[in-house]
């Protein structure tokens, strides 16, 4: 499996995204792994009654999308992802086709340390999650 990129191969401006279409099916998974039942996720007649009108997908799981490019696209295999501050800015409900998109936006080579802008939006470009991530690049060989 190849290494992502080292501090030293990143500029600031590098960015990567990927979409994912959310499913009925990854919101029962992830509930599943996590134990995270909330009937905002699960039930229809119960996220009916809320302020959503409707199902919505957890918010954590559009982090485990930022954890995929920053794991495997940008920095790539190797990269520790070390913190995470977020906003969850609209909901993702089942059908949306959500991108995310991970920029790099500061880099300390003497700490091994990228700063990455994350953002997810849906189908129509709306911004359903905005943040701030740190990573760790795997080291040059």
């Amino acid at each position: 499996m190849a290494r992502g990129k080292s501090i030293d191969q990143l500029e600031i401006g590098d960015s990567a995204q990927l979409s994912k279409t959310i499913t009925e099916a990854d919101i029962n998974d992830f509930a599943r792994v996590t134990g995270d039942f909330n009937p905002v996720h699960l039930d229809q007649a119960y996220a009916e009654k809320t302020i959503f009108k409707g199902r919505i997908a957890h918010g954590v799981l559009s982090i485990g999308l930022i954890s995929n490019v920053l794991g495997n696209i940008l920095p790539g295999h190797g990269t520790i992802y070390l913190s995470q501050e977020v906003r969850f800015v609209a909901p993702v409900r089942i059908g949306d086709t959500i991108t995310v998109r991970v920029e790099v936006i500061e880099l300390v080579p003497e700490k091994n340390r990228a700063k990455f802008k994350t953002t997810c939006t849906n189908q129509d470009g709306k911004v359903v999650v905005d943040g701030v991530a740190w990573g760790m690049p795997p080291k040059k060989d």
